[in-house]
Parts: C-alpha cells; structure tokens; sequence
C-alpha cells in the first residue's frame, strides 16, 4: 500500500488518445498521483496491470476489443485492484452493474466545455484518490500467512432473556453487493433477528441497494434512517454518506445515522458500528465480514469477541476479495470461517439461540 505522503501510481485506460491525456492532467495535479501507464482497451490494460501493478486504474466502460465490465471481471478474479470507472456512458444500471462487479466508485466525464464543470470534475477525480490510499490490496502470496492464534473468549456473559431481539451486523465491500443479494435472498422469512449492512457504497446508490435487496428478500430491506427500531425480520443497510451505530431505548433498540468521525478508517465504517453493537449487544450479536479490500471489520470483531459476541467470516474460495475477512482471520478472534452458501445457515441458527 503506498504512503500517505507517495503519489499513487494509476493507471489510465481510454479508447480516446485526448481522453488519457486530460485524465492524466487532472490525476496528477497536485503531486497525489503519477500516471505510470495508459491503455486503449481491458485487453492492454490487463498486461499493463501485470506489468506496471498499479494501486488504482481509472477505466472506460464502452471500449473496444474488451470492454471495461469483462475487465472488471477479470481483473478482480486475477490481480484484485482499485478501480475508479470513469466515462461519459453511464445509466443508472450499468454504473450499478460496474459496482456489482467490484469498482470502487463511478464520476461522469462532463460534457462541453465548461470550465467550472471540468474543474468540478477534477475534483471529484482527486477526492477519490484519498479513498484508495486507505485501501490494502491482498496478493496471493499474502493469502497464504497463518492466521494468529485464536483469541481466548471471555467468560460467558448471562443468559438474555426470553424473547430478546438478536442483532446481525454484516460488513462487505468489493465483491459485496451480489454477495449479499445472494446472502439476504436465501434467509428464512420468519428470522427471529434484525439483520444491520455496512457495505461500502458511495451514497447515492445505497438506497437503490436496499431496494434491489428488498425485492429478492421475503424480509423487509431499507436503507437506514436516524432513530429506526430493530424488530425480527428487518433489515437494514447503512447509508452511503454517514455510519451506524446502535443504542437501547428502554427495552427497545434502535440505530443512529451518524456523522463520519475523524478516527473512522472508511465510511461508511463497519468498524464503528460493530463496536456500537457490541457494547449493547454482548453475547446478542453476530458479526460477519464477507468480501473487500482493506481492513476494515478487523478492529470490530475485536471488540464483538471481547464483549462475548460471536463473529464469522466469509472464506477465501467465495470472497472475491480475500482482504476483509484475511484481516478478520488474522486477529484471532473469528469463530467461523464459512463460504458464503453456509452463512444463511449460521444466521439461522444464531437467531434461534442454538450453537454455531
């Protein structure tokens, strides 16, 4: 992962000569980025990823020979890499098949010439450039290291009472959005629990997520509001702009939409809200962390284990990207290590109170 104070080394692929040459300006004013390669199509872009290993690529969806989502494709599955899509093409379903797919983030390119509207473009470029330096890309090699040992768990906390309300929080990023469709489509109807997402979206697209998400469910999936109860059965995704955390009214639960914080590594932070939970929950939460890049969930599930909650992570042969739950693994504190068919399972039996 590069530092704080290195240029982040991109690379840009265009069908349009013109096209590489402006994103290449943009990117490097300013001394955040230096452009180590450029590529007309996937096809040149694949070898240049190889090649040059970049810490993020910005891509054309619609170009020639191989287009940018059977790149996205194929360069998640072989050498997993930021990817910032960046094109004059984009409906609302194809930037959300592109996020499907792994990218981190789409900007439209403006049309005209405008010089307010390229300067506002340029800034967008450089703002996401900040999100990539938080990320921590798993090579194979990495893969392979021996997790910790696990954690001792502390003594049991006491028994909840009859009826108390059991909270799943799951975190994901790249590679999650299907993943969950997959996940959230396959849980029983009658779950006795509230299940919480944290995925890492940018913001104008979580409530579309929670609605695709609803329609495939049998359960009840929206994006969460300040102040939303918890009941079984409800599901609720975390805003693109803000974190979660989670607080007891009385005998009831409910979340708060908060502000980012300054200590937050992502936002929104899967972290924050698996620590929120945890100090409300003890034993009555169940934290999962399924694919992404970066860390994050690695200092929660910390906290979940030590307040005597259970905690599991997806498994390398159905993460698309191994990151999150590697970091999960490797603090010693995950209890299951589960492909993502048999999470629906460990919830079940999590919200019926039997043994996982």
């Amino acid at each position: 992962m590069p530092s704080l104070a290195a240029p982040l080394r991109v690379l840009v692929v265009d069908d349009s000569a013109k096209g590489r040459e402006e994103l290449t300006l943009l990117l490097e004013e300013g001394g955040r980025a230096r452009v180590v390669a450029r590529a007309q199509d996937g096809d040149e872009a694949l070898k240049a990823v190889f090649e040059h290993a970049p810490d993020l690529v910005t891509m054309d969806l619609v170009m020639p020979r191989m287009d940018g989502f059977t790149f996205l494709r194929i360069l998640m599955n072989r050498r997993p890499t930021p990817v910032l899509v960046v094109t004059a093409h984009a409906t609302r379903e194809t930037q959300w098949k592109a996020l499907a797919l792994g990218a981190l983030d789409v900007v439209e390119k403006p049309s005209g010439t405008d010089p307010g509207t390229h300067r506002a473009f340029g800034d967008e470029l450089r703002k996401r450039l900040e999100r990539v330096r938080q990320l921590r890309v798993v090579g194979a090699l990495e893969r392979g290291r021996p997790p910790l040992p696990m954690e001792k768990r502390p003594e049991p906390t006491p028994a909840a009472p009859p009826g108390a309300l059991r909270v799943v929080a799951i975190g994901a990023s790249t590679g999650g959005p299907p993943a969950l469709q997959q996940l959230i489509k396959a849980l029983d109807p009658e779950l006795g629990a509230a299940v919480v997402i944290v995925q890492h979206m940018p913001p104008r697209f979580t409530r579309t997520f929670a609605e695709r998400l609803d329609r495939a469910s049998a359960l009840d999936v929206r994006e969460a509001g300040d102040g939303d109860l918890l009941r079984p059965g409800l599901v609720l995704v975390c805003p693109g702009e803000a974190s979660l955390e989670l607080e007891r009214d009385g005998d009831r639960l409910k979340v708060r939409v908060v502000a980012p914080s300054a200590t937050d590594r992502y936002t929104p932070s899967i972290d924050r809200f698996f620590k929120s939970a945890a100090e409300v929950m003890g034993a009555d939460l169940l934290a999962l962390v399924l694919t992404g890049m970066g860390g994050d969930g690695g200092e929660g599930v910390r906290v979940v284990r030590a307040a005597g909650g259970a905690t599991a992570a997806e498994s390398h042969e159905t993460a698309v990207i191994f990151g999150m739950p590697e970091e999960a693994i490797a603090t010693g504190c995950i209890d299951n290590v589960v492909p993502l068919g048999r999470m629906g399972e460990l919830i079940s039996r999590f919200a019926r109170r039997a043994p996982i």
